[in-house]
């Protein structure tokens, strides 16, 4: 025991002394050999080098002389918040779980979905690539200038140079892109170290008393004077606060330059926050110190005049009482006062190329990896070419060539102010949803996001994203509404593309969090008659099993209404295969388009299984008030316990107060003897072989099962009559050979054990086409609250049903009030809203039926009557006494059948109120050859009765 705890301290210790270390190694190598970098080199250094671009040494002095140096600083600080709020909300996403390539795509994915994360890492992938062109272009420019400075050009000195130095300067950083990102990080240090010189040199210079030259240029040396003079703004040509900290604000952007090849970083959970966090502290300091050595020691303005330099306070009256326009130099007139003030003039321009190449460098490496690692993930069809990664590193060389082709494409535009702004907009849109992911992860409250970075907080993360949404309208209001526009497009086309991620993002969290709290509102939401809804608990076993039955339901709840499939098993289930059997259901109905929840339970008896689901299907307000069944066609065949089970789950629906409808095809219901009907296709047949299609009804259960779990176990789990479970069947697999054998004709999908004949095809179908025009006729018999009328009534509103007009019938109450009752129902219609087409009033529903149908149903009953020979009493047989205490009842069934005949018989469809069995007094038997009678041979009938809750009402 000793020797155990010794051990395990011993590499606790280790372990402990190894993370506390290896972050502060510039390099590592992993398992694979692949170089991995740490927190200086791969995040730091990466960070400033962004940071530290072209705005240093151009644009900052501008900004001090336009502002001054008191808001000068401040716009630094402002950009800086922006920049520290999006790295506290990207520290605490990359701190929540490990961080794999592909930077901010794969923590916006992450976070927020493949929605957001598949328009973001498109857009900021041709960012990146469309930056390379811009700052290799500003080297171009730069690099053109002093050319001509010297009279050397290489073709005119002008444009085309720019072009010819430009893509010349992009195949060379994709050259050290292609090599690796080891050798992409060695160029980088050395572009800091020329950095570095430049920002001494200037430095050092300040200290340097001006000469003569430099002081007709604006610079003086240090003077309290002009830092009094400078410290206030003095906005010129229209310029503001906004549109200073809109040119400015591009200069603190790079703080994502680390966090890009996160795939890269030893460990990016570390490296990230601690590598970002203190370049943005290096890079503001830097900054403001540079405005303010600039406001110190330059003037606004200076005339480039060395006769008058001598006196400095000549030099300022002569910009005073002067035009603006002869004072070219100075803090507001000239972009290269940084060059004016250093100690070696080459040393910045060496600078300014090292600022440029640096950040064009790093979009170039950014831009694949983000690519990279958006295309693995297959959000975009025909992308994943670009998954391929080579080398001990996985570099996505053919990434590197997409991006080398955009950035030479752009160069050889050469002029880009066009695309700049959109170009710093994607780069904000990034920003801001990065705040927003932080945000929206907190405010779902899940379990799962427990960031190891805690200094963030959720109401910042919101504060940065508007900001963020700010400063892009601030920046160019067009450029962000183009922004939006490409965002939102890509958003809807992932959206609807559905790809087949679970990434468990916020947005699920927030899914899950809406519902529940609008179920628990819900569950205070009084109940009110122009807010019912029919939500129905369908009895269709495996819902494969009932389709006609599945769409039927689904066409009155139309997506907009709880609709739930519930399934009795006969036999315990394990897990396992309750699992299976809910994760096949689910696909099933994901495939036919149909909104619906699937419930499974365990019981021996069918009427008390279903019991079970009225009981607990179902959460507060949003619960089953409609059972929906098929009706037994076979009951003629099946035992009387049989019968009684299905008649049980009739008075088990009026004992729950629920609303009950029972539908019937004369074709049947159950289809679970053949196999998988969502994927109907013909299958060619070579060499008279009878090719075996895919799994037609019956799901696979095998997959995902326990391999102690067999076939016979699924097959005989939940073996009830009303919900037929499915076998697994054995899939044929096609040899490679088969390929090649040419086709002759072709059949009918064969399931494993039966042909599908075609007019099966058409009969499970049938509510999946457009219905012919024709009629739903509506026999409203008894006043059940009205439903009766609703759900014929939401039917026409499908538009499967479009073609079909309401017709309605009822029973004259008075024979000599025939008009007066017909009127009536009209007008009860009418205030209804409900659209119909014709209004029947039936007068001689209590005429005699004629014999031979009186025959009919004595034939129906034969089977089902007790002998008067029979020494053993059953009870659950059809007795004298029932059938003439039931005599009236009967014949008004009877007679029903010939109107229905009469009057429906080449209806779409019948809907009639279902006769009421009352217990005790009508037996299983009696009640369901009354149904028999009214529904033998007719068009699709359902059958449906109220629980006396209105649902119609005449108030808007």
């Amino acid at each position: 025991m000793d020797i155990l705890e010794s051990r395990r301290d011993f590499w606790l210790s280790n372990l402990k002394y190894s993370k506390r270390h290896k972050h502060d190694e510039v390099r590592v190598l992993n398992a694979g050999g692949a170089v991995k970098l740490g927190w200086i080199e791969g995040v730091m250094i990466r960070c400033l080098l962004n940071i530290w671009g072209v705005m240093l040494f151009l644009r900052l002095s501008w900004v001090v002389g336009q502002a001054g140096i008191g808001l000068g600083c401040l716009v630094i600080l402002l950009a800086t918040t922006v920049t520290v709020l999006t790295s506290l909300s990207m520290s605490a996403i990359c701190t929540n779980g490990e961080v794999k390539g592909g930077g901010t795509y794969y923590m916006i994915s992450r976070s927020l979905g493949p929605e957001f994360g598949g328009a973001i890492g498109m857009i900021f992938s041709l960012a990146n690539a469309v930056a390379v062109a811009m700052y290799v272009v500003g080297f171009s420019e730069t690099l053109v200038q002093l050319l001509g400075a010297s009279n050397l050009w290489i073709v005119d000195g002008g444009m085309n140079d720019v072009r010819i130095i430009g893509c010349f300067t992009v195949l060379f950083l994709a050259g050290i892109a292609m090599i690796g990102t080891a050798w992409e990080s060695k160029a980088q240090i050395i572009l800091l170290v020329v950095l570095l010189l430049s920002m001494g040199d200037f430095l050092i210079g300040s200290f340097i008393p001006p000469s003569d030259y430099q002081k007709s240029r604006g610079f003086v040396g240090w003077d309290l004077d002009l830092i009094r003079e400078n410290f206030g703004p003095a906005f010129r040509h229209g310029e503001t606060f906004i549109s200073v900290f809109a040119v400015y604000f591009p200069a603190a952007t790079g703080i994502l330059a680390g966090a890009n090849i996160s795939g890269d970083l030893s460990d990016p959970q570390v490296s990230i926050p601690k590598g970002t966090f203190l370049a943005i502290l290096i890079s503001t300091l830097s900054y403001l110190w540079f405005a303010f050595t600039a406001g110190s020691v330059v003037l606004r303005d200076a005339t480039g005049n060395i006769t008058i330099a001598a006196n400095f306070t000549e030099l300022l009256s002569d910009c005073s009482m002067e035009p603006l326009g002869k004072c070219k130099y100075g803090l507001m007139n000239y972009y290269e006062v940084m060059e004016t003030v250093s100690a070696f003039g080459p040393i910045i321009y060496a600078g300014i190329f090292a600022a440029t190449l640096s950040s064009a460098l790093a979009s170039l490496v950014s831009a694949p990896k983000v690519f990279q690692a958006l295309c693995k993930d297959r959000l975009f069809p025909h992308l994943h070419v670009f998954a391929k990664g080579f080398g001990k590193n996985n570099e996505p060389r053919r990434g590197y060539g997409l991006a080398f082709v955009i950035a030479l494409a752009c160069v050889a535009i050469g002029d880009l102010n066009a695309i700049a702004p959109i170009i710093s907009n994607f780069f904000l849109a990034a920003y801001c949803l990065i705040n927003f992911s932080c945000f929206h992860a907190s405010f779902a409250r899940s379990p799962g996001f427990r960031p190891s970075f805690k200094y963030y907080n959720m109401w910042l993360s919101l504060l940065g994203a508007i900001l963020c949404l700010s400063v892009m309208f601030i920046m160019n209001w067009w450029a962000a509404l183009v922004t939006f526009a490409l965002v939102l497009g890509l958003y809807i086309y992932i959206y609807y593309r559905k790809p087949d991620v679970n990434w468990g993002s916020s947005t699920q969290a927030q899914t899950y969090k809406t519902a529940l709290s609008s179920a628990y509102k819900l569950n205070n939401v009084p109940e009110h008659v122009k807010n019912y809804r029919p939500q129905i608990l369908v009895l269709t076993g495996c819902p494969s099993s009932r389709l006609p039955l599945v769409d039927f339901a689904h066409h009155i709840t139309k997506k907009i209404s709880l609709l739930i499939c519930g399934h009795v098993a006969k036999e315990n289930l394990s897990q396992r295969v309750r699992t299976a059997y809910s994760r096949q259901a689910y696909q099933f109905l994901h495939k036919r388009k149909i909104k619906a929840f699937y419930s499974l339970v365990e019981n021996n008896s069918f009427s008390e299984g279903v019991r079970c689901l009225m009981q607990v299907v179902g959460i507060g307000k949003m619960r089953p008030n409609v059972i929906f069944m098929g009706y037994k066609s076979n009951w003629q065949e099946s035992t009387i316990e049989e019968v009684q089970e299905y008649f049980n789950v009739i008075h088990e629906a009026f004992d729950k107060h629920m609303a009950l409808g029972i539908l019937r095809l004369q074709e049947g219901l159950d289809y679970s003897e053949y196999n998988d009907m969502d994927e109907i296709t013909e299958i060619p047949v070579s060499n008279g072989k009878k090719s075996r299609g895919p799994s037609f009804l019956k799901p696979d259960l095998n997959e995902g099962l326990p391999r102690n779990t067999s076939s016979a176990q699924l097959s005989q789990a939940g073996s009830s009559r009303e919900s037929s479970p499915p076998s697994t069947p054995a899939v044929e697999r096609k040899s490679p050979s088969d390929d090649s054998q040419p086709v002759s004709s072709t059949q009918v999908v064969r399931g494993l054990s039966k042909a599908i004949p075609k007019d099966v095809l058409t009969s499970v179908n049938q509510f999946q086409r457009k219905q012919k025009k024709g009629s739903i006729d509506v026999w409203w018999l008894y006043d059940d609250g009205g439903l009766t009328m609703l759900i014929p009534y939401l039917l026409t509103t499908h538009s499967q049903w479009s073609n079909c007009k309401l017709r309605v019938f009822s029973l004259a109450n008075k024979k000599d009030e025939l008009e007066r009752e017909q009127r009536s129902m009209a007008a009860l219609l009418n205030k209804f809203r409900i659209d119909y087409s014709d209004v029947r009033v039936i007068p001689d529903v209590t005429k005699p039926p004629q014999e031979c149908s009186k025959q009919d149903f004595e034939n129906i009953i034969a089977k089902w009557k007790e002998k008067e020979d029979s020494e053993v009493e059953n009870s659950k047989l059809i007795t004298m006494t029932e059938m003439l205490a039931l005599k009236d009842k009967t014949n008004r069934h009877i007679r029903l059948r010939e109107l229905l005949i009469q009057y429906s018989q080449d209806a779409s469809l019948i809907v009639m109120t279902l006769p009421m069995p009352r217990k005790g007094t009508c037996s299983a038997p009696m009640y369901l050859a009354w149904l028999e009678t009214l529904t033998r041979d007719m068009p699709p009938f359902l059958l449906i009765r109220g629980n006396q809750t209105s649902v119609l009402t005449f108030y808007s």
